[in-house]
Parts: structure tokens; C-alpha cells; sequence
């Protein structure tokens, strides 16, 4: 019997495909999936060889779906095919099992895969998505099978990748929230996470915020890294959606805070009160402590009762303290601030626990041109004057005794507590050498010092170290009289010297250096006798006469008009110093000390051809002026004239009334 052929099917186009027409049998599911793009299918394969991870998943998947198909696939039961609404109906319940996925919404999905800079996600659609690990702020914590929600950004970018966002979709999350806080001016509460130029990222409700440097505390903050990872109260100042920028404020916040605790204060507080403040700023003159909200001087001068140099011997900055209000302007808000009020008074009892006389020790913390301060206790001090420094060194400046720092003993010399002064000495802890003073240095004794020191009145001579004597200057010489001690001693030459007297309680020596002779007056009255006869040589020229010297012995004074020129106005018209001249004793005054000598006198009984042979020798000084031409001008005329008798004066010796030379 020959066997039966079968019909042929009919041939289906690809536009057919899946579409059943007469006899023919259904197409596999498979036919009518839905495929990836070829481009698609490349960038796949492309990322299995760049990332060797992720091949044992796609393999696997291409497993599963190699096992899946087969079983979708419709089949002829009992030689029977699948009618088509059957087919229909399989074909819809397998494209369920894909999710209908938007662009620019937010999707639930589950963490497949954490790599080290990646997070694959499964949003249940044909391919998976990658995000970054960095936009998951607590990726410590993210394990897989995790589910997180995700913003959809692109289905397939150019290379067919599902494009997620983890942070975009926490921003659209929050963002509701975050405007209403914004609008409303509510607080939100951050973490500090990272420090970036100008400022620190916060978490705020799981976005990320800026806080400036600026806009941290109410003052520049030192170290911004001891601020990460604490949470604060912020409030939003600035807010862009497009852009995501989110700018935060803890410093309004802070300003908010002190203005409310400022005006609590100003209602509590009250001068007298003991209050507890931190030190907020420290300058030259003082401290400003921070009340809490409200700010106080703490003045230099009420830090203690010691010597303060600067604020930051006795506070720091940050450091809390007890105060007390000396005084408040409710006016102007100013707080005047006590820190030494705290501790007693420690000028109380001051003469009982310092009586005069007592043997003390003290520190010297400060020293001037006039003497040393010197701390006794916390809030006393003494002063050491430079008189009261030694009995015998001449102490030009307190510094070549003492040093700031030095531990020194005194004794209480007297207590004025109303100034808070207390006067000390420290040459008191010696005998006083001038105690013993006459018995070592009886009147009338030679002794032997060192010139140390010569002034226009007299020289000083050192006896001993701190004993000096004067010896005045009229107690240079018996018979000439001098202008200067220079002209008898120099300083540093050792000599002889008696002692004249002493003062023991001005603690004066008075010295004679002439008493180291015997007094020649007496004997030279004989010699210079009234109407005695003698040469003399000019050795000063004065306004009123000149000096003469009488044969090396003694001084003699010759009045102008007994010169011996009856119109001689001044002695430097007609003399110069140097000239001899014939003399007359006219007086003779012993217990002045002084002898008084004539021409005129000497010539009255001579010849009068002897008196103009000496006024020959001694004529008067003129001035001669050429004629001239143009006449000259008076100003002229006179600077001639001065400039002549410049040059006659010259080779004169100072006269008694000019200063005498300073040596």
C-alpha cells in the first residue's frame, strides 16, 4: 500500500513569524522574544572580557535561558499544536515577567554583585545596572540581595547600558522634605562626613549638603577635621534643585541661640553676682569671657592682685572661669568683669604681718631708673630705691645690682596701705660705715684719696669705696685764686688731702688740699705792706681791672683807673695779658685774702718822663679806616671794626666772669 504523503506547510515570512495561517505549525517562542540589538549583544561580550568577574553570571544566564526556552516552547500534544489564542496567552505571560520601566522614575532593585568600585543591581528588566560604590554613603553596610531604590536616568544608553543613580534617587526621595524645611527656615540635623576646599560635605537625610567654613561656628574654626563625623542642627541657606546644590548653616543656628540666651541674661544678671564665663578672646589690655550670650572685660588690672604682665600669664583661650560682675551699663550692654575679687584682700593686716624693721625675702620682677620692685606675696610688693641699694657704691642704675628674677633679702623701712607701698632696703643687712666715720676719719688728720670726679665748685675726693670728701674750690690754693680745680689736680690722680669736717648725718666730708701748707698771709703782710713796691705780671684781664702775678707768691688785683691811663674805658684796649707792669700796694686785706695794687700810685712821685715811657709801651688800641671811594656802607663798617678787635682779643685768657672749663 503506498504510504501517504503529508501535506507541505505553507512557508512563513519573518513579518509572520509567530502568527499562525492554515496548517501551519506555531514558531517557538524563542522566535518571538524579545532580542537584544546586535550592538547591544557586542557590548555585552565586550564587558565579559573587561570584566572578568562578571562572566560566571552571564554564562549562568545563558544557561538558564538556553534551559528556559525549551520549556516555553510550544508543543503538540498527541500530535496536536497550540491554537492561537493559546499561544497568545503564553506569549503574555512570558513578557510579564519583564518590568514596565520608565526613564526618570525611581524603581526598587536588588544588589546582585559588589565589586570593588561597583554595585550591580537588578531592577528586573533584560539587562542589570552598574553604579558606582561611591554614591553610597554607608557602602559598608550594603550586602547583596540588599533591595535599594534607584533613579532610572536612561533604559539604554549608546552602548545598550542601563544607566541607575543612587544618589539621585535619594535626592528626589528627601527632596520634598528638604524644600519644606527650607520654606518653613526649620532646623535639619547632618552629619559631617569629609572636608572639601572651603568647607565639610554633610549627610542630610542621605543627600549630600555643603557647610562653607564660614557658616560652621561664630568664629574661624582651627581644625575642621576634628569636626567630622559629629551630627549637628543646620539650617538650609540656599537650595537649587536643577543642580542639586544644597548650601547649610550651623552659624544661624548659633546666632539664634546666643540672641535668646543674651536676652535671658540681660533680665538675670546683676552687679556683685558670681558667674561662670569662658574665655572667648585674649589681648594686651584684657580678657573678653563669653556669659552665654553676652560678653564681659575682664581688665588686666582685675586679673590678681600680683603683677600681670600680659592676660595669658593667668588664662587661656577655651578655659572656663568664675567672675565677678563689677559692673553693668543696661544701656549700652557693657559687663565690666572682677577675676582678683574672688580671693581676700591681701593688703589686710599688712603692718601687723609686715612691721618695720622685719627681715624679709622677696623675688625682684621689675626694675626702673630709680630702684627695684620687689614681690613679698601674691598682690605685695616692695620698692628698693637705688639710695637704699648700698652705704658705699655709687649706683648709677639699679641693673648693675640687681636682675629681674633674683632672690633678694631686705628690711621693712616703712607700710603706707593706703598706696599700697612698702618701702625696703637692702643695705640695711650691713653696718652703716659712716657710723665709725669720725673715729676713722677724725678733723684734722692727712689723708689720701682718689681724685673721682672735678666740677666748676670743687673735686671729690674717694676716701674709700662709697666715703668721698669735697674739696672746695677755694680750698685749692692759699694765695692765687683758682677757676677751675683742673688747674690744680686731675681726676684719677691719687692725692693728700685734711679733713676739714663732717657732717655725719648729710653724711658730708669737707676736705682742704691748700691746708696741707702753712698760710703765707701772715707773713706776706710784711713783705706787701701798704706803699710797698713791687712788678707785677698780667695774668688775667677782667672788665673792671687785671690780675697779676706778684714773683710766683701771690695774686694781686689792679683796678682800670689804676692803670695808669686816665681814658681807659677797658684794660684790653691798651694790655695784654703777659705785660709787666711796675705796682703799688694801695691795700692790703688779710682776712680776705686779697691785696690791691696801683700804677697810677707807683708813677705820682716819679718823673714825668718815666710815666710816658710806660704809657709809650701801652697805647691805646685804635681802629684806622681807610678812605674809600663810594662810601662804605655803616653795616660794612662796623663788621671791619669788629673783626679788628676779634683779632686783638685773641691771645686774651678767660676772664673771672666766664664759665670756667669743663673737664
Amino acid at each position: 500500500m503506498a504510504e501517504k504523503k503529508k501535506p507541505k506547510k505553507p512557508a512563513v515570512s519573518k513579518t509572520d513569524k509567530g502568527k499562525k495561517k492554515g496548517g501551519v505549525k506555531k514558531p517557538k517562542p524563542a522566535a518571538v522574544s524579545r532580542k537584544k540589538p546586535k550592538a547591544q549583544v557586542e557590548v555585552q561580550a565586550t564587558e565579559l572580557i573587561e570584566k572578568p568577574e562578571l562572566e560566571p553570571e552571564r554564562k549562568e544566564r545563558r544557561v538558564v535561558k538556553e534551559k528556559k526556552e525549551p520549556v516555553i516552547q510550544p508543543r503538540l500534544e498527541e500530535e496536536k499544536e497550540y491554537t492561537p489564542e493559546e499561544f497568545q496567552k503564553m506569549l503574555s505571560l512570558y513578557e510579564q515577567t519583564f518590568k514596565e520601566v520608565k526613564e526618570g522614575e525611581i524603581v526598587k532593585g536588588k544588589v546582585l554583585r559588589i565589586t570593588k568600585d561597583d554595585v550591580i543591581v537588578d531592577v528586573g528588566f533584560k539587562s542589570e545596572g552598574i553604579i558606582p560604590l561611591s554614591e553610597f554613603p554607608d557602602a559598608e553596610q550594603l550586602k547583596i540581595g540588599d533591595e535599594i531604590d534607584v533613579f532610572l536616568e536612561i533604559i539604554e544608553d549608546q552602548n545598550g547600558q542601563l544607566v541607575l543613580s543612587k544618589q539621585k534617587a535619594d535626592f528626589i526621595r528627601v527632596w520634598d522634605r528638604i524644600r519644606e524645611s527650607y520654606e518653613k527656615g526649620t532646623l535639619v540635623e547632618g552629619k559631617l562626613l569629609k572636608r572639601i576646599k572651603g568647607g565639610i560635605v554633610v549627610d542630610l537625610m542621605g543627600v549630600d549638603a555643603f557647610l562653607p567654613g564660614s557658616q560652621i561656628a561664630l568664629k574661624q574654626v582651627p581644625d575642621f577635621d576634628a569636626l567630622l563625623g559629629k551630627n549637628m542642627q543646620l539650617r538650609i541657606i540656599k537650595l537649587n534643585k536643577s543642580r542639586r546644590n544644597i548650601v547649610v548653616s550651623r552659624r544661624s543656628v548659633l546666632e539664634e541661640e546666643r540672641e535668646q540666651q543674651k536676652a535671658k541674661l540681660l533680665t538675670e544678671i546683676e552687679t556683685g553676682q558670681e558667674r561662670e564665663g569662658v574665655v572667648k578672646n585674649i589681648t594686651d589690655f584684657g580678657v573678653f569671657i563669653d556669659l552665654g550670650g553676652v560678653d564681659g572685660l575682664l581688665h588686666i588690672t582685675d586679673l590678681s592682685w600680683g603683677r600681670v604682665s600680659h592676660p595669658s600669664e593667668v588664662v587661656a583661650l577655651g578655659d572656663k572661669i568664675n567672675v565677678k560682675i563689677l559692673d553693668f551699663d543696661k544701656s549700652t550692654g557693657r559687663i565690666s568683669l572682677g577675676l582678683k575679687q574672688l580671693t581676700p584682700y591681701p593688703w589686710d593686716n599688712i603692718e601687723q604681718r609686715y612691721p618695720v624693721g622685719k627681715r624679709l625675702r622677696g623675688k625682684v620682677v621689675s626694675i626702673t631708673d630709680y630702684g627695684a620692685f620687689v614681690e613679698l606675696d601674691k598682690g605685695i610688693e616692695g620698692l628698693i630705691h637705688i639710695s637704699e641699694m648700698s652705704w658705699t657704691k655709687h649706683i648709677k642704675h639699679p641693673s648693675k645690682l640687681l636682675g629681674v628674677g633674683d632672690m633678694v633679702e631686705a628690711v621693712v623701712l616703712s607700710v603706707d596701705k593706703a598706696n599700697e607701698r612698702i618701702s625696703l632696703g637692702i643695705k640695711q643687712m650691713e653696718p652703716d660705715p659712716w657710723d665709725a666715720i669720725e673715729r676713722k676719719y677724725p678733723v684734722g688728720s692727712k689723708v689720701s684719696g682718689k681724685v673721682r670726679n672735678l666740677t666748676a665748685f670743687g673735686a671729690f675726693i674717694e676716701l674709700e669705696e662709697g666715703v668721698d670728701g669735697l674739696v672746695h674750690i677755694s680750698d685749692l690754693s692759699w694765695t692765687k685764686r683758682i677757676q677751675h680745680p683742673g688747674e690744680v689736680m686731675r681726676k684719677g690722680e691719687r692725692v693728700e688731702v685734711v679733713v676739714l669736717n663732717i657732717d655725719k648725718e648729710n653724711r658730708r666730708i669737707s676736705l682742704g688740699y691748700k691746708q696741707l701748707k702753712e698760710d703765707p698771709w701772715p707773713t706776706l703782710s710784711k713783705k706787701y705792706r701798704i706803699g710797698a713796691e713791687t712788678q707785677g705780671k698780667i695774668i688775667r684781664l677782667l672788665d673792671r681791672g687785671v690780675m697779676v702775678d706778684l714773683e710766683g707768691e701771690m695774686e694781686g688785683f689792679v683796678p682800670t683807673d689804676q692803670l695808669g691811663k686816665p681814658d681807659l674805658s677797658k684794660p684790653s684796649d691798651a694790655f695784654s695779658s703777659g705785660d709787666t707792669v711796675p705796682l703799688k700796694v694801695i691795700e692790703f686785706d688779710q682776712p680776705a685774702r686779697k691785696i690791691v695794687l696801683s700804677v697810677s700810685e707807683y708813677y705820682k712821685d716819679r718823673e714825668k718822663a718815666e710815666l710816658e715811657a710806660y704809657l709809650s709801651k701801652h697805647p691805646t688800641k685804635t681802629v684806622k679806616v681807610k678812605e674809600l671811594v663810594e662810601e662804605p656802607k655803616m653795616e660794612e663798617l662796623e663788621k671791619k671794626i669788629g673783626s679788628t678787635q676779634a683779632e686783638e682779643n685773641k691771645p686774651e685768657t678767660e676772664t673771672a666772669e666766664e664759665e670756667p672749663p669743663s673737664l
